[in-house]
């Protein structure tokens, strides 16, 4: 009896020892595990439909780990928490992105996180100890989509109401008379491509023309031009010799003036005296010249006798 009470003890024993072995590799597990993840609640405004417990979790295009759980805010029910488990080495900052976003065509969705600039604190750092980390994520482009969807339908469906206006009887009837129109153009244009073709040549003939024309017209431009510069170059010289013309004029006429200041008594004595004998004096040289004049004329006729003198001969007549 002693005997196989000592075996039940030592069964017992190591009964309690293997399982105590594995409550603590348990725990020990549960804590790496613990230690390995960390985990964030994403918010959304907008439904989830496609992603479901398991889905995938995206930093960058990386996976980085698992949707746990998903719920509905209790304080309000629009919007829907989504708990995921990262890598614990993974940077989420406090300006971290989430938003939705579809693999392929398969309606699966999966949780793209993104964003964080290197100078933004974790944001396990600004959360309040025993809180779980939320990530508040933007809307996705589907979304947007269908938020934009009534409006699009309505542009669309005005467009269509204005095509179907435009496309009316009337409208195909004078499409229809515009095209019997082009046709009748088109068929007197064809008619008359000699005389087209003759007035391209005679268009192409006047452009050579007034390009020559053009060209000579540049020519003497080029020339006018030059002469404007020796003119502009030989002007400041003109000017500046006319200005020291006027102003040798100008001195000219201020000593004829001061001339004429000193010298006022003599001309007013002038005036009175001498132009008054000027005309006894005049008289008197019109005699002279008179005399001269008979004295010339006798010396012409009888050159002789007027040197020797005596009486004039009388002339012959036959």
């Amino acid at each position: 009896m002693e005997t196989r009470a000592n075996h039940v003890l030592v069964g017992a024993f190591t009964v309690a020892v293997v399982v105590g072995g594995l409550l603590f590799a348990l725990w020990m597990a549960k804590a790496l595990a613990e230690r390995n993840w960390s985990e964030y609640d994403v918010v959304f405004t907008e439904a989830v439909t496609g992603l479901s417990r398991g889905g995938v979790v995206q930093y960058n295009g990386i996976s980085v780990g698992e949707v746990r759980e998903l719920s509905l805010d209790p304080a309000d029910p629009r919007k829907v928490v989504a708990r995921i488990r990262v890598e614990a080495d993974t940077p989420v900052r406090a300006d971290t992105t989430a938003r939705l976003a579809f693999v392929g065509l398969t309606g699966v969705t999966q949780i793209q996180l993104g964003g964080g600039r290197p100078e933004s604190p974790p944001l396990r750092e600004t959360t309040p100890p025993g809180e779980v980390p939320r990530i508040i994520a933007r809307d996705s482009a589907f979304a947007n989509l269908l938020a934009q969807s009534e409006d699009i339908t309505a542009t669309a469906s005005e467009a269509l109401l204005r095509i179907n206006r435009l496309l009316d009887d009337r409208t195909v009837e004078n499409v229809a008379r515009t095209m019997v129109h082009l046709e009748q153009v088109s068929g007197t244009l064809a008619a008359e491509r000699d005389s087209i073709a003759a007035l391209l040549r005679d268009a192409s003939a006047s452009a050579a023309r007034l390009e020559r024309v053009l060209a000579q017209a540049e020519s003497t431009l080029g020339g006018l031009d030059r002469s404007v510069a020796v003119v502009d170059r030989e002007l400041p010289a003109l000017l500046a010799q006319t200005q020291r013309t006027l102003a040798e004029i100008e001195a000219l006429a201020r000593h004829g003036n001061a001339l004429a200041e000193d010298n006022r008594a003599a001309l007013r004595q002038f005036g009175q005296t001498g132009l008054a004998q000027a005309g006894p004096t005049l008289a008197e040289l019109r005699s002279l010249m008179r005399q001269l004049n008979r004295a010339a004329a006798r010396i012409e006729e009888s050159p002789a006798q007027a040197l020797i003198g005596g009486p004039t001969p009388e002339e012959y007549r036959p």
